[in-house]
């Protein structure tokens, strides 16, 4: 059973969070992130991609960099920007993108249930990336960037979120990206006990997005021997029912020797064709296919699709079994310089740009993994092809640390 604890956040000091909170490290470049901190001396990207305060070109894994982000976590703390919360809460999170709301919460999660595997994960780690977390963690001593969990949805659990986000807010700003960010405490030593009762009856918490700085904590948890609070990690819950999932895109570089012609040719043993604006999948096993200036709409036959492992179903490895590798030689996506992936929230508008500007010759519009889908691998120990979930609205590094 999943076990939740509220802690003393620490958090942008009132009025401050809109320059504070950034998104997160790894979904911009450096370059960037340069230009999004460009003469805001707040933003913490100077803490959570401290090179961009280091000469271009500057390795990104030195003990310079680390030093850097330590430099400006510090400053941020002393000079009162960041304040640490006088006792522990629990905190109410929610984001408003478009139409699409949803409200998590905040709350340290056990690095032990995370080894123990009640904190269920769907996608592989790359060491030099666990290890940049770590060095990040440990120089901080801190977890500055959170890990967007979520479980099955408990009635009991929605309706105390509906009864405690009605009142004033700790936070509430809307990101230059348009999205809003609202925060609420929950202090009261009734509520904090029933939070953890009701958690304490969840069978399984799922990584949406995270792995790596879930990983990571539960390294710095093992090397310390849970000293401090370092047996936990910072996290933002979200139930099921309520994560947007955008679809993750895939772009080729070349056809791999064949002629369009030729490739379409290919492809009619493999998919139905789909009529209208195929550029946005309407369902599950449908994908749009953008080469030679148009979209075309194909649907995997139901031949295909026929699959009893859940991740053999999925579109992303559907599509990687049976055409980019057998078709286009791409054998380990993650390593290869032939493909590259783009998050659904740039729209069919980027793969047509892509294409259109001649550094690539196809790109492939998926429709997005569904959370069930998500949930059921991750219980059978299942691992999803990468880049098969892209999570919208992200969370935003510095809204909340956990000190360690």
């Amino acid at each position: 059973m999943a076990s939740v604890k509220p802690f003393a956040a620490l958090r942008p000091c009132s009025g401050l969070a809109r320059n504070i909170c950034e998104l997160p490290y790894d979904v911009m470049t450096s370059d960037e992130a340069r230009l999004v901190a460009q003469g805001n001396p707040l933003s913490f990207l100077h803490v959570s991609k401290p090179e961009i305060d280091l000469p271009p070109g500057s390795d990104l894994y030195s003990p310079a960099v680390y030093a850097k982000g330590r430099e400006n976590f510090t400053r941020l703390i002393r000079d009162g920007s960041l304040e640490q919360d006088s006792q522990p809460a629990f905190y109410l999170y929610r984001q408003i993108m478009g139409q699409h709301a949803q409200v998590g919460l905040v709350a340290t999660a056990s690095c032990q249930e995370y080894l123990d595997e009640v904190v269920k994960k769907h996608e592989l780690t790359r060491p030099d990336k666990e290890d940049d977390r770590v060095h990040h963690i440990e120089t901080l001593n801190s977890q500055t960037g959170p890990v967007f969990l979520t479980y099955r949805s408990v009635q009991a659990i929605d309706d105390f979120v509906a009864r405690h986000r009605v009142g004033a807010p700790a936070v509430d700003f809307t990101a230059t990206d348009g999205v809003r960010h609202t925060s609420w405490n929950i202090t009261s030593q009734a509520d904090l006990r029933f939070i953890e009762t009701e958690f304490a009856k969840i069978p399984f918490l799922y990584i949406a997005d995270g792995h790596h700085r879930s990983a990571a904590a539960a390294r710095v948890f093992q090397k310390r021997g849970g000293a401090g609070q370092s047996g936990r990690f910072l996290s933002v819950i979200f139930p099921h029912d309520q994560m947007q999932i955008l679809p993750y895109n895939r772009v080729l570089r070349d056809l791999n020797g064949h002629n369009a012609a030729g490739l379409l040719a290919k492809l009619d043993g493999i998919f139905q064709r789909v009529p209208g604006d195929s550029s946005r999948p309407a369902r599950k096993h449908q994908l749009g296919l953008y080469i030679e200036g148009r979209w075309l709409g194909l649907a995997f036959r139901e031949a295909v699709t026929q699959m009893l492992d859940p991740v053999e179903r999925l579109d992303v490895m559907l599509l990687q079994t049976r055409v980019l590798e057998p078709l286009f030689g791409i054998t380990d996506p993650r390593t290869s310089k032939r493909i590259n992936f783009v998050g659904g929230i740039r729209g069919p508008g980027e793969l047509e740009k892509r294409v259109n500007e001649g550094e690539y010759a196809c790109a492939f519009s998926m429709f997005p993994t569904e959370i069930e889908d998500l949930m059921t691998i991750a219980d059978t120990g299942g691992i999803m092809p990468p880049k098969s979930t892209w999570f919208e609205p992200k969370l935003r590094d510095a809204m909340f640390c956990h000190q360690l």
